[in-house]
């Protein structure tokens, strides 16, 4: 959130925290949700880039269009390892994998 906005919010009298506070994480659980979201958010990224559809995507994965939309909104019943496995479908190398999980969504935060 944009510190203007964080110091409006804070002069109306709101509390401005992180999810992190909010959802009362561990900082190796607030790690996790971050990695989660990062990796969702490149494969959609890396889907829409290839105009693939999410049907098609879970044809690919043999799973269903609603796994693959689980998958991009980050759902808590989606493992980090079909996340890989689903951009690795993609064309991503472990490299943009890295990439991914190092860019900071200030999910966690």
């Amino acid at each position: 959130m944009e510190k203007s906005k964080q110091k409006r919010l804070k002069v109306r009298g709101w509390h401005v925290g992180s999810t992190s506070s909010f959802l009362g994480l561990r900082p190796e659980e607030a790690t996790l949700v971050e990695m989660k979201v990062n990796l969702s958010q490149a494969l959609r990224v890396r889907r829409e880039d290839a105009g693939i559809s999410q049907s098609a995507l879970a044809k690919r994965l043999r799973s269903s269009q609603s796994r693959v939309a689980k998958m991009e909104a980050a759902d808590r019943t989606v493992s980090i390892d079909l996340l890989v496995r689903g951009l690795v479908m993609l064309g991503a190398t472990p490299r943009d994998i890295a990439r991914a999980l190092g860019r900071e969504t200030g999910a966690a935060a």
